[in-house]
This record gives structure tokens, C-alpha cells and sequence, in this order.
């Protein structure tokens, strides 16, 4: 997409909300920017990110979601300011919004941020990703460290073990092969293909939210 419009650059920078054009329709854009903050959830990104759900289902613009997520902003800070109840926001603004939802994890996500940016399970309407994509409740280094913690304090060699842990959890895990199988994603795309399959599964949801319009209208 190589024109948009970027609603708020200097607030929350951590996560992109903006608006361009895909086959010549208007759609919203959330990403989450992975320069700033990791490209975590915090308070302010999660404020600014349920606004911007509800300003294009107001006006029937498609949501797409760019999806770079490593987790939810910790410390104590985000905690005391209730990062729950501003999370809260962002989950509930995907699950009222009735505009196609369509969801591009492009490099990874990890843990309850997966829902927070719209999975399947959440009510997106068409999940992709990437083929290198790592989908887990956790990232591989720090999961590998908990599971074989004993294994590591005991080993001649704790970082050349937790390597091979960590390619063995990928491997079985943190996958986009493994999470297509479990059908948490509805297909593997080639990156290059990105934006054919973003329009072709836009037209899609609004073809047929256009035909529930009308049958309520012959109904009435």
C-alpha cells in the first residue's frame, strides 16, 4: 500500500492506525510497530487502537490487522493503570464491530496479544500469515528456558542445549505450519501475494455482507 493516512503518529507509537485504499475501496489499517516499544500493547496503543475500530465500523470501512506482536507492555506501571480493563476496550471493539475483519501476521504472535489483535477467535473474518510466522503462548527462548530449566542448570554446555531446545520447540510449536494444522489461520500465503489475497478476501466478506443486507430488506 503505498499511499495512506496515519491517524495520530506521535501518540502511541508503538501501533499505526491509518487509512488507504484497497482495490480502489477504503480501509482501516492497525500494525503494530515493532521500532517502538517491541511493537507491545500498552494502555495508550490499546486506547488508541479500540477508537480507531470503532470510527471504521461507524462508517463501514474493513479493519485489516498487520500482526508483529510479542505481548502485552509488562511492569507495574501498565498494571496499576489497568492495562485489563484498557485491553478490555480493544477485545470489545473487535467483537462489536460487524465491518470484515481480515488479520496478516506478517512475523509473529505471542501469547493473549494474539487475540488482542484480532484472531480467529476473536471473530476475524479471515486469518493469513506468513510462512515464517511464529504463533505461541510464549516466545521459544523464554518457553525453552522454563520447560528444560533443570535439563540447563545440569548441562556442560547450557547455551548450546538451549539452542537446539529452542529449534526443537519451533519445530513443534511455534510453527505456521503446526498452527495452519490446528486451523487457528486459514492459509499460508506467499508474502508477494499479500495484497491480492487481502482484496480478494475483502470483496469476499463484503459480498456477502451485502447479500444479508438484502435479504433483511426483501424480509421487511
Amino acid at each position: 500500500m503505498k499511499t495512506y493516512f496515519e491517524l495520530f503518529p506521535v501518540f502511541a507509537t508503538n501501533i499505526i492506525t491509518c487509512f488507504s485504499r484497497l482495490n480502489g475501496g477504503s480501509v482501516g489499517i492497525i500494525a503494530n510497530q515493532p521500532m517502538s516499544k517491541a511493537g507491545c500493547l500498552d494502555i495508550d496503543a490499546c486506547d488508541k487502537a479500540s477508537r480507531f475500530i470503532r470510527f471504521c465500523d461507524a462508517f463501514n470501512m474493513p479493519v485489516i490487522n498487520s500482526v508483529d506482536v510479542p505481548g502485552y507492555l509488562p511492569g507495574a506501571d501498565q498494571e496499576w493503570g489497568g492495562i485489563i480493563r484498557h485491553g478490555a476496550k480493544m477485545l470489545y471493539a473487535y467483537s462489536k464491530a460487524t465491518v470484515p475483519k481480515i488479520t496478516i501476521i506478517i512475523r509473529k504472535a505471542y501469547g493473549g496479544s494474539y487475540l488482542g489483535m484480532c484472531s480467529k477467535d476473536l471473530g476475524a473474518d479471515a486469518v493469513f500469515c506468513w510462512p515464517t510466522t511464529e504463533l505461541a503462548v510464549m516466545r521459544p527462548e523464554g518457553a525453552t528456558a522454563i520447560i528444560f530449566r533443570k535439563g540447563l542448570e545440569k548441562a556442560d554446555d547450557a547455551n548450546k542445549l538451549l539452542q537446539e531446545k529452542v529449534t526443537e520447540y519451533k519445530a513443534m510449536f511455534a510453527n505456521s505450519y503446526k498452527v495452519a494444522q490446528h486451523l487457528h489461520v486459514d492459509d499460508i500465503i506467499d508474502p508477494a501475494k499479500t495484497r491480492l489475497r487481502l482484496i480478494k478476501a475483502k470483496e469476499a466478506w463484503h459480498h456477502a455482507n451485502m447479500t444479508q443486507v438484502k435479504d433483511r430488506q426483501d424480509i421487511w
